[in-house]
This record gives structure tokens, C-alpha cells and sequence, in this order.
């Protein structure tokens, strides 16, 4: 009896033990706040990293919320009620140039094309960008990037926004589709997996992919506070290496084996859908395989703005891009 007490008490030290260790395990990981422009299989790199588990790998228990909006993304970094920002890098242009003390500075990018694609009501497999003139485009957010780069694209192919083809920039990004779908408009530009499933009940049909026209352009970034980043700088660094792993993982995966990992974060599209949809973006080159956001494309990108007329003050790149957390995480990870 008395080795059996002996054996239960063992036992009961043993488990306050363990669940002790396990109890640190889990506390050192760092919750990192991060809001995200749109909910998009654009962005199919950090979705594998964070259902590849990198993030844990690095440490970060990765708080997800999205902010439907570059401006609206903007505003929670900002407020302090995100971390880190993903969002068009415009957003942190025009934050510098109105003299914001605390601006964001880009530190990662994601992607090097825009993500949307040009929807009509019909299908045209024989579309030109011409057969837009006289008609009515929904292009989403003045100076946000969609609207500024299908303009750009629209300006490059000789078709005048407002002359030769009415663009509305009225509508909240997130109505787009519906209001697509309600009546409005001959062609509207969406991200994936929406134009996909307009396709699937027939309400729409892709007719043309805008970043495929418009060239590469760091389209979205990672961004934090410029306080932020000196108080934090071993956890930007452990949220770029997990962010290169996804890019990574991606580059040498198929359509099919990304669509798979990124199905829990798209409980509501098909494995069909996705890979469908993870095919175009592979076919357009949307992704960048790695978090390095170069001074020429940053100055491409100040290009598109002055052409939509949104930029009256170029904004110095060795301000508001760094790459040494990029440069290390390339180094570090073989």
C-alpha cells in the first residue's frame, strides 16, 4: 500500500511537472495582431505558412483579422490595434507624405502583380481590352492599388478612364461582387476565389487578368510602425522567415498541393476551385519568391500613382522599405 501511495504521488509530481513545461512551451509563443487588406487566394503564401505551421515554427501565434481595405488596414496599424499590416504599399506613401511621425515601413512583399481579374457578364474568349470603351467598369477604391493599376492599364492601352470608359469608384471594395451581381456595371475587377465562384453560378466569366497587363508592381506588402519595428525587432524578424517559408513551400508546389493547403483557411470554396484559381495566379507569376522589395519596383510603383494622379510628392525608399530582415531570413533558411 505504502509503495502504491508512493508510486500515485510520483506520478501526480511528475504530470504538475510536464504540464508546467508545456505551460512554457505554449507561453513563449508571441501573439502578433496582423490584418489583412482582403481574404484572398492571392495571398496563397501566407495562408501556407500559416497552415504549414512556419509561424509556430517561429514562434508567433498569428492573430488573423481582415481589413476589407488598404485605408481601413492602415487605421488599425496606426490605432495600434494591429501589429503588422498587409496591404498595398501605397497605403504607407501617403501616410509619409501627410507628415505622419510614426509611419509604416515596409519590410516583406508577397506579391509582384495585381491579383484582380477583369469579370464581364458573358463569356468572351476572344476579349480586348478595346471592347471596354463605352462601357462601365466597377474599379473599386480611389487611390487604392486595383483602381490605380487598372487605370494604368487602361491609360497604357490608349483608353481614357472617364473619356472613353466610365470606372466607378463609389463602391466599397467588399460590395463589389454584389453590386456586380445587382445589375451595376459591364465589367467589375475581383479577386480570387470570388471571380471563381461568380463563374461557377454563371453571373460572371474572366475575361482578362489585369496583372498580367500591368507588369510586376509590389502590389502587397507586410508593414509595421516605425516604434514598432525598433521595439520588436527579433519578432519582424521571426514573422519574415516564417513568411519566406511559405513563399518558398509555394514556388515548388503544383496547383493541386497548394489548394490543399490552403483549404482550411477557404472552408467555403472547393478543392476544384482553389486549385483552378491557384493555377491562374501561378500562370501570371503573381507571387514574388522572396520577401525582398526592390527600390526599382518601388519606384514603378510611385509611377502608377503619378499616372493615376493620386502621388504629388514622391517618397524616399530608404525611408519606408528595409530589407535586412528579408536578406537574413534568405540567409539563414537553405
Amino acid at each position: 500500500m505504502k509503495k502504491t501511495f508512493c508510486f500515485l504521488v510520483l506520478l501526480l509530481i511528475l504530470t504538475v511537472a510536464m504540464t508546467s513545461l508545456w505551460g512554457c512551451g505554449e507561453s513563449e509563443l508571441t501573439r502578433v495582431r496582423l490584418n489583412e487588406v482582403t481574404h484572398s487566394v492571392f495571398y496563397a503564401p501566407l495562408y501556407v505558412a500559416i497552415n504549414q505551421g512556419f509561424f509556430e515554427q517561429e514562434g508567433i501565434d498569428l492573430e488573423l483579422t481582415t481589413g476589407q481595405g488598404a485605408d481601413k488596414v492602415m487605421t488599425a496599424l496606426l490605432s495600434g490595434q494591429a501589429d503588422i499590416g498587409f496591404m498595398g504599399p501605397e497605403a504607407t506613401i501617403y501616410v509619409y507624405n501627410q507628415g505622419q511621425e510614426d509611419y509604416a515601413v515596409n519590410f516583406a512583399q508577397l506579391t509582384k502583380r495585381d491579383g484582380s481579374f477583369l469579370v464581364a457578364r458573358e463569356p468572351d474568349p476572344d476579349f480586348d481590352w478595346n471592347k471596354v470603351e463605352g462601357k462601365t467598369i466597377i474599379g473599386g477604391r480611389k487611390g487604392g492599388m486595383p483602381l490605380m493599376t487598372l487605370e494604368y492599364v487602361l491609360k497604357n492601352k490608349g483608353i481614357m478612364p472617364g473619356q472613353d470608359v466610365e470606372v466607378l469608384t463609389n463602391i466599397q471594395f467588399a460590395l463589389m461582387a454584389g453590386a456586380f451581381t445587382g445589375g451595376t456595371g459591364d465589367y467589375v475587377t475581383l479577386f480570387e476565389p470570388v471571380a471563381a465562384a461568380l463563374e461557377l453560378e454563371g453571373s460572371g466569366f474572366v475575361v482578362a487578368s489585369v496583372g498580367e497587363e500591368s507588369g510586376e508592381i509590389p502590389y502587397t506588402v507586410f508593414s509595421a510602425r516605425k516604434s514598432f519595428m525598433e521595439e520588436n525587432p527579433d519578432m519582424i524578424q521571426r514573422f519574415t522567415n516564417a513568411i519566406y517559408l511559405g513563399q518558398r513551400w509555394v514556388q515548388n508546389s503544383t496547383p493541386e498541393e497548394i489548394a490543399l493547403a490552403i483549404m482550411p483557411s477557404f472552408p467555403d470554396a472547393s478543392e476544384e476551385i482553389l486549385t483552378a484559381v491557384a493555377k491562374r495566379y501561378k500562370d501570371i507569376d503573381a507571387w514574388a519568391d522572396s520577401p525582398i522589395f526592390t527600390e526599382d519596383s518601388f519606384e514603378r510603383l510611385q509611377d502608377v500613382m503619378e499616372t493615376a494622379g493620386e502621388l504629388d510628392q514622391r517618397a524616399p525608399y530608404e525611408k519606408l522599405v528595409t530589407n535586412i530582415y528579408a536578406e537574413k531570413a534568405i540567409e539563414e533558411i537553405k
